[in-house]
């Protein structure tokens, strides 16, 4: 073990035999190639599932995100952040062994509310969405007005999410490195005596986004896989993050690859 590093690992799983019998075996081959499973205090988190698994990580090591970083085994129904599939176990293992991987970084949302509530995060997106209430809200962009939303809600995404449900609002999939957000109509109803833009909107990521509006208490936030009540919420606040999740990449695997992997 003379001049081997010891890494401290975790995984997190997608809940079925097959990516839990996967786990089992990682889990076995690192420890004994000497590293420490410590779910409590990783270095490196190990994702065995699909994007879904890859976010409840995140969400799960919010606390520690500047200490840790993410590599993904897909054994999900969508594996766009992951870097090997479930038939290249061998060939992870003897990477993360062997290679020293090069780090990319990802912003994260934030948003905070009038109320005082505790900063949510989320990688992908912050929906604001109702399916049972039409929702009118006020948009303000660094603080000027922008445009009046009335519809199901309104999505806000990063270049990591712009894949994801921003995708399936018809917004655009933003090349890999760009810092951006991205703000979508969920939905949006138009008649003769209201108009909004309709079409996505891109814009700088050091952006400042506040919604504003009476029936925002009828709606729920929605970010990543989790969401909650705003309930008595008036206005929100939306901007990146100072908070980035760190993936560790030990072979290069094109962002294009990715894209031609969900169609």
């Amino acid at each position: 073990m003379k001049g081997k590093m010891v890494m401290r690992f975790a995984t997190i799983v997608r809940t079925d035999e097959y990516s839990e019998s996967i786990s089992k075996y990682v889990i076995q081959k690192c420890t004994e190639f000497g590293w420490d499973y410590d779910i409590s205090n990783p270095e490196l988190i190990i994702s065995i599932g699909g994007d879904g698994t890859l976010l409840r990580g995140i969400h799960t090591y919010l606390s520690i995100l500047d200490q840790v970083s993410f590599v993904g085994i897909h054994t999900g129904t969508l594996g766009f952040f992951t870097d090997y599939t479930q038939e290249e176990i061998d060939l992870f293992l003897d990477d993360i062994f062997h290679k020293v991987p090069s780090y990319e970084e990802m912003p994260l949302l934030e948003m905070k509310t009038s109320r005082n509530f505790d900063s949510i995060y989320a990688l992908n997106e912050i929906r604001i969405e109702s399916v049972s209430k039409t929702l009118s809200l006020d948009v303000y962009i660094d603080g000027e007005f922008f445009e009046h939303c009335t519809g199901s809600g309104i999505c806000i995404s990063t270049q990591a999410g712009s894949t994801a449900i921003n995708r399936a609002l018809q917004g655009a999939v933003i090349d890999d490195g760009l810092r951006i957000l991205q703000l979508c109509e969920i939905m949006p109803i138009a008649h003769k005596n209201h108009h909004s833009l309709h079409n996505p909107y891109i814009m700088r990521s050091d952006r400042q986004i506040m919604v504003r509006g009476k029936s925002l208490s009828l709606a729920r936030a929605c970010f990543d896989h989790l969401d909650q009540s705003l309930e008595e919420v008036e206005e929100l606040y939306i901007k990146t993050s100072e908070k980035k999740v760190r993936f560790a990449r030990y072979r290069n695997y094109s962002y294009l690859k990715r894209l031609k992997n969900l169609y």
